[in-house]
């Protein structure tokens, strides 16, 4: 079988325990939270430190996240053990603003001089959120509205909008999880919020009129839910085209289309679980028919996800963490037993290739596709636990497509690791 390659360790690495790290949405650099109270600014084409953002938070910064689709500075969300989220700020190279230096990236350093402290003063601390009442875990922003959303130790997510001049307004505590909340993910396309608890279950929120509301609960895992994220919307074309599709394949692609993005979640249980979303039937409404009252609008709020399929087990610990590729559908996980392990969505063939619900009736949204394991490395940071693992554009030297990615774990060994996929 294939394995990972391990292209570089970036440098210097954390004292202390790395969390989780995350990439710029366009520039080739990664953000690593650490337990040393500091984030790390890493480069992606000589995997070297910039900068360190520090400062801001009095415990371990547990998760931090890029704000999407914003361009001329940097926009950054920290989520500390001290219960507090922060927002950081720097002016990216060409913002054209006055008094501010402009950041090279062509050697992968800011500034191009490889001082790694030349650029820290360019991390502006813009505003603290303040309101959880013990450890925030994990935070998110969505790719659609000035939404922020924070989950903690206290049993609560939070939304935030984001507002002018660094304010920040508080729009939904969201209270239903009987435990720790370890995670959040926004929809790539509406504006829908996934939740991992410690109370074994993942919630789906959205706004309801005028309020936020859990509108499913999916339950299955028998376990902490330590990871969820939702696929790209693009992802089924990882498949093929059209053109080379059978019936049946296309028929399962067009309801695919119908049920919108799948949420990918992994846990203590030691499985990798895929939901997806059961398609509504539009009820036909009469050419005079009255709009029903407000209070039927819950009948249309809520919703069915269904799990859909398991990875194959391919890990024999907890998962901690699992990352689905924007590029190529391809999904990497990781976890406590130190394995790092890549999976990919094909084509099944034969006749089992269709699965029936009765009265011998095609299920159309299940069965043809199986996950398989493509690639696997064991002991990936020695004998440490991995806490995070995600795919990066690649951005170093040895790039051999355009489209190349590489895999970045992040584990207790205060190590950020860049690894490619041998094919």
């Amino acid at each position: 079988m294939p394995s990972l390659s391990l292209l570089a360790a970036a440098h210097p690495s954390c004292n202390a325990r790395t969390w989780l790290s995350t990439p710029h949405p366009h520039l080739p650099i990664i953000a690593t939270a650490c337990s040393d109270k500091t984030v790390r600014i890493y480069s992606l084409q000589n995997f070297q430190q910039q900068s360190t953002i520090s400062g801001g938070h009095k415990r371990s910064i547990r998760s931090c996240a890029w704000k999407p689709n914003s361009r001329g500075e940097s926009v950054l969300a920290t989520g500390s053990f001290d219960a507090s989220a922060g927002i950081w700020r720097r002016w990216e190279e060409g913002s054209g603003r006055a008094g501010r230096p402009e950041m090279d990236y062509t050697n992968g350093l800011a500034g191009g001089d490889g001082d790694e402290g030349d650029d820290e003063d360019e991390w502006r601390f813009a505003v603290i959120l303040d309101g959880h009442d013990s450890e925030i875990k994990s935070l998110s922003f969505s790719p659609i509205a000035p939404l922020l959303a924070t989950c903690s130790r206290d049993k609560s997510v939070w939304i935030w909008e984001e507002l002018e001049d660094d304010n920040f307004e508080t729009v939904a505590v969201l209270q239903e999880h009987e435990g720790d909340v370890k995670c959040v993910a926004w929809h790539p396309s509406e504006q829908m919020l996934a939740s991992g608890s410690y109370d074994d279950n993942i919630r789906m929120w959205k706004e309801d009129v005028d309020d936020w509301a859990c509108c499913a609960l999916l339950t299955g895992h028998e376990g902490t839910v330590w990871w969820v994220e939702f696929e790209d919307t693009n992802n089924i074309y990882a498949l093929g085209s059209s053109e080379t599709l059978n019936d049946e394949q296309r028929a399962y692609v067009d309801t695919r289309l119908k049920t919108g993005p799948r949420l990918m979640s992994c846990s203590d249980d030691m499985t990798i679980r895929v939901w997806r979303r059961v398609p509504k039937d539009k009820p036909e409404q009469q050419p005079n028919q009255l709009k029903a009252p407000s209070i039927w609008k819950n009948r249309a709020f809520e919703e069915e996800w269904v799990e859909d399929t398991r990875l194959p087990r391919a890990h024999e610990q907890p998962v901690f963490a699992v990352s689905w590729s924007r590029k190529t559908g391809k999904v990497v996980s990781a976890g406590s037993d130190g394995k790092i392990v890549v999976y990919e969505e094909r084509w099944k063939s034969g006749a089992d290739a269709l699965a029936t619900i009765g009265d011998g009736q095609i299920d159309r949204s299940a069965g043809l596709t199986e996950w398989v394991v493509v690639a696997e490395t064991v002991n990936a940071h020695d004998v440490f636990e991995i806490n995070h693992v995600v795919w990066a554009p690649r951005a170093d030297r040895g790039k051999r497509v355009d489209e190349e990615e590489v895999v970045v774990s992040t584990g207790d060994d205060g190590e950020v690791k860049v690894w490619v996929v041998d094919t």
